[in-house]
């Protein structure tokens, strides 16, 4: 866990409250489409690929209008969500040829890609950090998910090209999606020492000439894990 001031242990305590009680209400707004901004939704998302500063600086507004950090408006995880329904029943429409194995990988990629991961990184329901997660994934999506799947069937191909493309390509959703993350965190003025969260990219850049050195196809290796009687 990150130090915090001694005033800010008191703010996080307050917001952790805060976010507690509003989550419930939250949970229930899922089910009403019309309450949901879906307009702000959309400029967010495009911002988080583009001027994702912009985004905190509204959630810095946010706090001051609402007193609160985290979302009270779940259209962002409904549509996300919508996306990566969508994102995995194209692949399984080119790589698959199983209704039963389709539905396994569309469950997967909603809830072990999206969904769980960000529940664990976002520990004890605290709604603000569950936002981070969601802000920090939309970009990477975008990246390892539309994009690769225009280039897949170069990526996957044999070949150093393929590696090479492949690597730079998850290492670029990997370290904007620390970025992010790094961003998401900054403007809590109750954390200290939030450049934590910008030291997985070192382990990526690291990692990645030595990945591309022995050969190693990330996109290759996902694509077979999920598809290997088509790749």
């Amino acid at each position: 866990m990150l130090p915090t001031t001694s005033r800010g242990r008191a703010s996080s305590s307050s917001t952790y409250r805060a976010n507690s009680s509003t989550f419930p209400q939250y949970l229930r707004r899922i089910i009403k489409w019309q309450q949901m901004d879906v307009e702000y939704t959309f400029w967010q998302m495009l911002h988080l690929c583009t001027s994702p500063k912009v985004v905190y600086q509204h959630t810095k507004y946010h706090k001051q209008t609402k007193n609160q950090w985290a979302r009270d408006d779940p259209a962002f995880v409904v549509i996300c969500s919508l996306l990566l329904v969508v994102a995995a029943m194209a692949y399984c429409a080119a790589y698959d040829h199983s209704a039963g194995h389709a539905v396994f990988v569309v469950i997967s990629v909603l809830f072990f890609h999206f969904l769980i991961s960000g529940a664990g990184l976002a520990t004890c329901c605290w709604l603000y950090a569950f936002d981070v997660h969601c802000n920090s994934f939309f970009p990477m999506f975008v990246m390892l998910y539309v994009i690769h799947y225009f280039l897949s069937p170069l990526l996957v191909a044999h070949g150093f090209i393929p590696v090479l493309l492949s690597n730079l390509l998850f290492m670029v959703a990997a370290s904007y999606y620390h970025y992010l993350n790094f961003l998401g965190y900054d403007v809590l003025p109750f954390l200290e020492r939030t450049t934590f969260f910008l030291y997985p990219i070192g382990a990526v850049i690291v990692l990645s000439p030595i990945l591309i050195l022995s050969g190693f196809n990330p996109s290759r290796y996902v694509m077979n894990v999920y598809f290997s009687q088509r790749v």
